[in-house]
């Protein structure tokens, strides 16, 4: 099932959305339960009761999650040729130990830097002058735990979304680590809508991202280095996951860094995300 976050009428809602995607049904919830979680209200309970259907044209997409409650869990290099092409970008400080790591590397976006699909990424060049983008499939949990085994993880599974993590390069090199250049102002595209965990075939999903139209990553979840399951298990490895909770699962390779010379992000560009099952996250490039 295809679910929205979106305003009308002066409100929030979440809807279901159609096969076609050309409209939303809107579900019965509390005044003000979408406000912040959006589809996340719908965890732990029945679908709400259906309400009026509107036309896509007619209403306000927002992030799926509008602000989640925690900094958005990501996991770097965890495609191998994307591994391999950050190990040599001279941003990577983590090279010392190889190019391929062994254990999942998790890092944070602060969610203050969620936007939705057709927003616009904000490049302040007083800031950054080296803006790069990261398709990636993103999951939604479901339900909480600590300690979650590998084989018990895609239980707590409740959906997946799209996730563009935009980095500021520069800022990657200057910090030796991730949070600052990770989460800019709207340095995280969030879209266009949520789907449940029964759309997505973890093992055979492709992951393609365009800049300007030109295809720039092309890759599939069957290729990640830590598979969905994993990540659950390492990332819950002391620390307790909660209902909501967001998990960017890695960018393949065909990122700006790894051109020569780098294809960094300027004002006027237009990022295309488009993950199988979910839809296209796409995103005009603006100055501050």
């Amino acid at each position: 099932m295809k679910l929205a976050t979106f305003d009308w009428n002066g409100e929030r809602h979440v809807g279901r959305v159609s096969d076609d995607g050309s409209t939303v049904t809107r579900l019965n919830l509390p005044a003000g339960a979408a406000d912040r979680d959006g589809v996340a209200a719908l965890i732990g309970s029945d679908l709400p009761a259906e309400a009026e259907q509107l036309s896509v044209s007619d209403i306000k997409l927002v992030a799926p999650v509008p602000r989640p409650h925690r900094n958005i869990f990501c996991v770097g290099k965890n495609y191998f040729e994307h591994a391999h092409e950050f190990a040599s970008s001279g941003f990577d400080s983590s090279a010392a130990k190889g190019a391929v790591p062994e254990a999942p590397i998790v890092f944070s976006k602060l969610p203050e830097s969620v936007i939705p699909h057709e927003a616009a990424v904000k490049v302040d060049a007083g800031v950054t002058t080296a803006v790069d983008y990261e398709a990636e499939l993103a999951v939604i949990i479901g339900k909480g735990g600590r300690n979650i085994s590998k084989e018990d993880a895609l239980s707590h599974v409740w959906g997946y979304t799209i996730v563009n993590d935009v980095t500021a390069r520069d800022l990657q090199g200057i910090h030796s680590q991730w949070l600052i250049g990770k989460s800019q102002d709207t340095f995280c595209p969030m879209g266009p809508v949520a789907v449940t965990a029964d759309e997505i075939d973890l093992e055979d999903t492709t992951v393609r991202c365009w800049v300007n139209g030109e295809l720039r990553q092309d890759s599939n979840t069957k290729l990640l280095i830590f598979d969905v399951p994993t990540i659950i298990a390492a990332i819950s490895n002391g620390i307790t996951l909660m209902p909501g909770d967001v998990i960017a699962t890695g960018t393949p390779a065909g990122v700006g860094i790894g051109f020569k010379p780098p294809k960094y992000l300027t004002p006027g560009d237009t990022v295309r995300v488009e993950i199988a099952g979910i839809g296209i996250l796409e995103n005009p490039v603006e100055a501050y």
